[in-house]
């Protein structure tokens, strides 16, 4: 017999979710019977709709982004694969007893699908603790480029208490060093939880209350300039109850210029109230580790593809920490290259939250083991790169190796990605400023994404 409370039922649904969202959520559970039954218990209250709506969101996204389909690609074998300036070649055959900064001699392709899995991946998540002043418990849809900001710092905070040669292995610390190691890695996961807790000060609960002073709310979506600031704030914060954070300092360039007496005076702790040598190539024990963050567009609707070679260079120093930005709507990642393409960690993929506060909580989440590329002719022309320098004498090696990096090898381009001048930012002045337009011309809308997926390849790492 006809059922007609389930039939208006299933109308209400498919006119909420679509016919796609329904079908797919039916699949998932594997009977439609079952499903329908449990789906009819769930939306007797408000919470259980909420929860079947946010399980719908998640794998309409996760579709939406690619994530059902494994789409296989190879590397190729003539040329080296770069990672946050590590070089990684099949054919690479070096003495295993050597290292240099072209990476893990004689890992050859495997050392680069190890390097890659160890970065922290940071993605959508959902039913997290509600989102100060709103109704939002997952930020699956708006919260990308949050998260690429949170990736991006993960990686300096890596660099800073662990090494860029650190390695993660899934598997139980066997040494007093790897248990060391695990120990941090996890205090590093703990500090980007889904949760309103002071004891995780660079979660997206924080983010999202620092950028309400902006007018920004839960649910608006951030622009690359806009995460800098608001990483830089959190790391300000985080010093004043941390001391795990008062030998780091985040700076963000203004205007892509990175003034250099502002980099001393913000690192150089003891030298703070008088003044310093900027040509001074000793390093001090007051000295604090700096996260370099340079907000630049590189074109008006496309990027420049001037630009291109630059932004890959600049991908091979191993004091870059990566690069926020991403198509057009779309936040990624980027970590490093092969050829013409962008090799990438893409936050577009909605997991269940995590305890991080339990005792060995689980880390595969955490970790991608699905390398993604994309053509660097599809990169949005706005985004912000990242560095990191330990010391006073990194951060003038950085300088003097980076410049031959940001002025485009071509004749009609002249203008470098960004400059380092002399003195102090608010000494400098400027008649007609000129500020870098943070993502309100390509990045305003999420609802719109029409971008062909099947351009997001991926490397296979079984």
């Amino acid at each position: 017999m006809f059922n007609y409370p389930w039939f208006v039922q299933q109308k209400s649904m498919v006119r909420r979710y679509g016919w796609y969202g329904l079908v797919r959520a039916r699949r998932e559970t594997g009977d439609n019977t079952t499903y329908s039954r449990e789906l009819e218990e769930e939306n007797d209250s408000g919470e259980g709709e909420g929860k079947v709506k946010t399980k719908l969101l998640s794998m309409w996204n996760n579709m939406k982004y690619g994530w059902t389909v494994k789409l296989k690609t190879n590397f190729s074998k003539d040329s080296p694969v770069w990672l946050l300036g590590r070089c990684y070649h099949r054919k690479m055959i070096v003495d295993p007893s050597s290292e240099s900064d072209l990476g893990i001699e004689g890992e050859g392709i495997e050392g680069f699908k190890t390097d890659f899995i160890s970065r922290v991946w940071l993605t959508y998540r959902r039913e997290f603790p509600i989102l100060n002043g709103s109704n939002f418990t997952t930020d699956c849809g708006w919260g990308c480029m949050l998260r690429s900001g949170q990736m991006l710092l993960a990686q300096g905070l890596v660099c800073h208490m662990l090494g860029r040669g650190w390695k993660w292995y899934d598997q139980r610390p066997t040494s007093a060093r790897l248990y060391n190691e695990d120990v941090c890695h996890r205090k590093i996961i703990r500090w980007f939880g889904d949760n309103p807790s002071w004891n995780s000060p660079f979660s997206i609960h924080m983010l999202v209350t620092l950028g309400e002073a902006t007018g920004k709310k839960a649910g608006d979506w951030y622009g690359p300039g806009s995460v800098s600031h608001l990483l830089r704030q959190a790391v300000e914060l985080a010093a004043r109850d941390n001391k795990e954070f008062e030998h780091l300092c985040v700076y963000v360039a203004q205007d892509c210029a990175v003034y250099i007496q502002d980099i001393v005076d913000l690192c150089d702790v003891s030298q703070s109230k008088q003044h310093v040598s900027t040509h001074s190539l000793h390093s001090t024990p007051s000295w604090r580790a700096l996260i370099l963050l340079v907000p630049v567009r590189l074109g008006a609707e496309k990027m420049n593809s001037a630009y291109g070679p630059c932004l890959t260079a600049l991908l091979t120093l191993e004091n870059c920490i990566g690069i926020i930005g991403g198509r057009p709507k779309h936040s990624l990642y980027f970590v490093g290259f092969q050829d013409d393409k962008l090799i990438h960690l893409d936050p577009h993929y909605c997991q269940e939250v995590v305890d991080v506060w339990q005792p060995n909580f689980p880390l595969t989440s955490f970790h991608c083991r699905s390398p993604r590329k994309m053509n660097l002719s599809r990169l949005d022309p706005s985004c912000c790169i990242g560095f990191y320098c330990r010391t006073r004498d990194d951060f003038y090696k950085f300088m003097k190796n980076v410049q031959p990096f940001l002025v485009p090898c071509h004749e009609k381009v002249a203008y470098p990605m960004f400059v380092f001048c002399e003195g102090r930012s608010r000494d400098v002045m400027r008649i007609n400023k000129f500020s870098i337009s943070d993502d309100t011309v390509r990045f305003s809308d999420m609802n719109g994404d029409t971008d062909d997926e099947l351009e997001c390849e991926e490397f296979e790492i079984l």
